[in-house]
């Protein structure tokens, strides 16, 4: 009987979930040109009309903040855009870095229906 209920109450009340896309799911890092210095490419698909900046952190498996380098911290992607970037971590932090997120960023002057953060994390092997 719930599980009925469940269903018709998802039926009567759609939803439009919307997020990002960041691919590889599993990346792998590989030495750079830089001694002492890894990198892995990664991929971001802005599917959300409502977000046109993205901003890129790494953690650790406690979710803290890691040190990194990529050519920016915060991107700017029009919808239904695709982007590549690289980040780099030193060699000695490779066992740290658990993963790799991308959190989307609301402008504070819109007006759009959804003020929901969507973050999107992959986790490194």
């Amino acid at each position: 009987m719930n599980r009925f209920i469940i269903l018709l109450s998802l039926a009567l009340f759609p939803l439009q979930v919307s997020s990002h896309e960041m691919t590889p799911t599993y990346p792998k890092f590989k030495s750079s040109y830089i001694d002492g210095v890894l990198t892995t490419r990664m991929r971001l698909f802005n599917s959300r009309a409502d977000v046109d900046y993205y901003q890129i952190d790494v953690f650790d498996a406690n979710w803290n903040s890691m040190p990194f380098a990529t050519t920016n911290r915060v991107m700017g992607i029009s919808y239904l855009q695709t982007t590549y970037f690289d980040i780099y971590i030193r060699d000695l932090d490779e066992k740290q870095a658990e993963y790799i997120c991308t959190t989307s960023k609301i402008k504070k002057d819109t007006t759009a229906t959804t003020a929901i953060s969507s973050r999107i994390c992959s986790k490194i092997k």
